[in-house]
Formats: C-alpha cells, sequence, structure tokens
C-alpha cells in the first residue's frame, strides 16, 4: 500500500471508495457546518468537503470528519487505515498491530526541503490573520470557534533536545489570537512548562493538513523522549519532509495545507471553553489557558481546513486517540513479556473502556499463575504508562473475544465481570475531561481507576462452552452451512 504524502492524496483515495461528499452549496460555519459533520459521523455517511463557506474565502475548503468511521461497504476503518498506510480493508487487529510493530522499529528521521507546497502562500505581520479561513462554531455552547480539532501543534525545548508534535483543542479568540487546553502531563504541557519556568513565550507551529498519519500519531501517548517525526518515519517507512518555517525555528510539513506561527503566552491569561468533547456531552465550565499570537500564516492554493466535531461515539476521538492509546498499550505489556494477543478502545465506550485481551494460552506460558496475579501485573503495567490518567476503566477478557466487536465487548464485559468481585482499584491522576468522575474529583485532576478480572477459569475447573455459531457447532458443520447458506 502507497502512503498517501498528502491531504489531497487522501481525499483522492477516497473519494474512489465513494467516501466523500462534495458540499457546493453555501453553508453557514455558525453551527451549520457542526450539524452536517455531527450528522455524517452519526449516520456513518461519506466525509463532507464544503466548497462554500459563508464569510470564508473564495476556493478555501474544510474536510468534515478526517478520520472518522467510512461509509465504505464493508471497509469500516478505511479512513483511518489509508490514513495510516494501509489497505482501506485492513482489520482492527492488523491496524493496532502495525501501530504497536513499528514502535520497535529503528525511527527514522524527517529530512529538510527548501521549500514545499505549504509556501505557495506566505503571510506575515499583519496579513497574518484568520480572517479568512474557515472559523466554524461548532457546538450550540461552545465558548467560541475551534480552529484546532484535528491539527498538530510542533513545540521545541528551550535547550532544543525534544521536539513534539501534539494534537489539543484550541478557541479562535480573534483573527490575531487563540487559547487552548494545555494539560498536564501532555507534552505539549511539559514543553510549554519549560518555556514558562525562563520567564519566555513558547515558540509554536500549528499544522492544519499534515500527511493524514500525522493527527492520529500526533494523539499518540508516546513515552517521555520519543519523538513523534521519527516514530512515523518508522511506521510508514520512509522519512517525513520538512521545510523550515518564517518567523519561528521550528520545522513543518512541507505538503501541509496550512501552518500558523507563533508563541504561546508564558501566563494562562486566556479564557477557553467550554467545547462539546469526547465523552458525548458539553461541559459548562471554562479554564484559563496560555493565549497563541499569530505572527505568520502559509499555505496552499486553495487550501483545505480538516475539522472535528466531537460528541458522542464514533469520532476522532474515539479513532484516533482511542487507537493510539491501545496500540502503546499493547506495545507495553508485549515488551513486559506478558502473553498478550491485544489490546483495544471500543470505539462506541468513548475512549472510557480500554480491553486487554490475554492469549488462550497463557496459563501455559505463565505457569501456576491466577487471574488475580495476571491481572495484578497487567494493571501494574498499565498504571506506569504516562497515558493511564486517561483510562478510567480495564477490562482483561480472554482472546476469544473480538475486542474491536462492540457487541461481543458488551455481552462479555455483562457476562464474566462479577457484580462486585475480582477488579483492582487505584487512585491516581485522572483527565478532567472524562465525565464519569463527579466535579470535585475533575477540579482536583484525581480520582480512581478499576480493572476488572473478566479472565474465565480453566478448562478443568469448569469453563462453560461459548453457545454461538462459531463456538459450539464442529467445524464441518459450520462449513455446511456456509457453504449452503445462499440456498
Amino acid at each position: 500500500m502507497t502512503r498517501m504524502k498528502d491531504l489531497r492524496d487522501y481525499i483522492a483515495a477516497l473519494d474512489e471508495l465513494g467516501d466523500i461528499r462534495t458540499i457546493e452549496r453555501p453553508v453557514d460555519p455558525h453551527l451549520e457546518v457542526g450539524a452536517v459533520i455531527r450528522r455524517a459521523y452519526e449516520t456513518c455517511a461519506p466525509a463532507p468537503l464544503f466548497t462554500n463557506i459563508k464569510g470564508t474565502a473564495p476556493g478555501y475548503r474544510l474536510l468534515g470528519a478526517p478520520g472518522g468511521l467510512s461509509s465504505a461497504e464493508g471497509r469500516p476503518n478505511a479512513r483511518i487505515a489509508l490514513s495510516l498506510g494501509l489497505a482501506p480493508d485492513s482489520t482492527a487487529s492488523e491496524i493496532i498491530n502495525a501501530l504497536a510493530d513499528a514502535r520497535t522499529r529503528t525511527p527514522i528521521a524527517p529530512v529538510m526541503r527548501e521549500t514545499g507546497p505549504v509556501k505557495e502562500n506566505i503571510l506575515l505581520g499583519d496579513d497574518a490573520t484568520l480572517d479568512r479561513f474557515p472559523t466554524p462554531l461548532l457546538h450550540e455552547g461552545d465558548g467560541g470557534p475551534y480552529v484546532n480539532t484535528w491539527g498538530t501543534i510542533i513545540a521545541r525545548t528551550p535547550d532544543g533536545s525534544f521536539t513534539n508534535w501534539s494534537i489539543a483543542r484550541i478557541m479562535m479568540i480573534d483573527g490575531k489570537h487563540m487559547t487552548g487546553l494545555v494539560l498536564h502531563p501532555q507534552h505539549i504541557a511539559y514543553v510549554w512548562q519549560q518555556w514558562a519556568d525562563l520567564g519566555k513565550d513558547m515558540p509554536f507551529a500549528l499544522v492544519q493538513g499534515g500527511p493524514p498519519v500525522l493527527p492520529f500519531v500526533s494523539g499518540m501517548p508516546l513515552p517521555d523522549g520519543v519523538e513523534e517525526a521519527g516514530y512515523i518515519g518508522a511506521l510508514i517507512g520512509e522519512p517525513v519532509e520538512l521545510v523550515q518555517c518564517e518567523t519561528v525555528d521550528l520545522q513543518v510539513p512541507a505538503h501541509a495545507e496550512i501552518v500558523i506561527e507563533g508563541h504561546l503566552s508564558r501566563e494562562r491569561t486566556g479564557v477557553e471553553g467550554p467545547m462539546g468533547e469526547y465523552a458525548g456531552y458539553r461541559p459548562n465550565e471554562t479554564s484559563m489557558q496560555p493565549v497563541y499570537t499569530i505572527e505568520a500564516i502559509t499555505y496552499r492554493n486553495d487550501p483545505i481546513w480538516p475539522t472535528v466535531v466531537e460528541g458522542e461515539p464514533v469520532d476522532e476521538f474515539h479513532t484516533a486517540t482511542g487507537l493510539t492509546l491501545a496500540a502503546e498499550t499493547l506495545t507495553q505489556l508485549r515488551a513486559a513479556d506478558l502473553p498478550i494477543s491485544s489490546a483495544w478502545m471500543p470505539f462506541e465506550a468513548a475512549c472510557h473502556l480500554l480491553v486487554v485481551s490475554v492469549a488462550a494460552d497463557w496459563r501455559d506460558r505463565l505457569p501456576g499463575t491466577s487471574t488475580e496475579e495476571l491481572v495484578q501485573r497487567i494493571d501494574d503495567v498499565i498504571s506506569a504508562q504516562r497515558s493511564s490518567y486517561v483510562v478510567p476503566r480495564t477490562v482483561v477478557l480472554d482472546d476469544d473475544v473480538d475486542a474491536s466487536n462492540g457487541a461481543e465487548v458488551m455481552w462479555a464485559f455483562t457476562t464474566r465481570v462479577h457484580p462486585t468481585g475480582r477488579r483492582l482499584v487505584r487512585h491516581g491522576r485522572i483527565l478532567p475531561l472524562t465525565s464519569c468522575y463527579t466535579q470535585q474529583e475533575r477540579h482536583s485532576c484525581t480520582g480512581d481507576h478499576v480493572t476488572y478480572d473478566a479472565l474465565l477459569p480453566a478448562v478443568e475447573e469448569g469453563r462453560e462452552q461459548r453457545s454461538s455459531f462459531r463456538f459450539i457447532f464442529p467445524a464441518e458443520v459450520q462449513q455446511h452451512v456456509l457453504d449452503h447458506w445462499d440456498d
């Protein structure tokens, strides 16, 4: 499979699948754009490509639902897979293993180019404003237009030792200023804090419409010191092409649609939020966050701005953040030499549930180990990850359950998890956007995490047989039925 160099290659590939719908009629950026994109998610419709947005410069476009589930029949993961350089019919298992396997390969550093398509237009000083670009109000009650929902923020530590590519929501204040979440322990906050401690504003570059793989990896909870640029190279098998920014000492993808440059304030003076979020609710509270000041904008001719409208599953937070968090968890569990088949965050659970699948032969590989002991070892690995604060619930299941099948996970969870027993509870940091916690817990950023032991007993201990087509009928009977099914 040839990887997509830029967003335009990706849109062309979706078009071949019938998974793009071009909307040429005038569309209002005040809520109408957001409503169309939300309905596209909720009906698994083709990704909407808006070409006539009121108040936007002619030729400027907006792509909705760039990483949601696909409308292509039999290929629900097509947008995810194509973004990662995989075949559009890739299964959940193939996708998660591709991400995890890339973590074991040597990073491939990016390469510099003299120029690239993103330099076709350059705005500096007073001309560098958001006024000509799409700036939609996405949800009723949002604190303002959210101009970053699928873009990558590039920042580097003051000593130059670490460059982070991350994704976080950013709200427009006016044409020259934005504010957005900078939350610890995310790496953007790690970098920003170092600049703030020096009493300096942090240089930033905000990339819109970069290589399709970029937003997925930007949301991946890579360990401290691991840079996204090198990991992407290992994942796609070739270096990312970069160009130098105009006003800050940062490098950005040469084939991006739009790059916004400037500085992020050392103090939290911007009122940010609220915004409809990934849990499926719109919180009512605001917070004080640093302010982005725009100093330059470079962009391609007829640029395309990708936009996500978060809410009830399934949207990009669930496909991108959930997918990559599960892949990193799988990497760490395998590194601990545990008998794990896979890890998955069911899209339908809005990133509130992690499923860890244990290999069928785990008792042979870990003789004398009880289910309680294995679950404790799994929980120890998960709790040591930087991303553990995101996941309120983990369930450990046998790998006879397809973790990517929401209906099968629901059945297994409700029939294999004891109502009150066989669970580990640990107290620690939580993501304040996680809706299942109390307001007090969310304000303190601390709460309980639970890991459920849903492993079946050994056969000799009376394990019951699954009563389904796949498990309770002999293989020859299943095949006979399948061979004659159309009759």
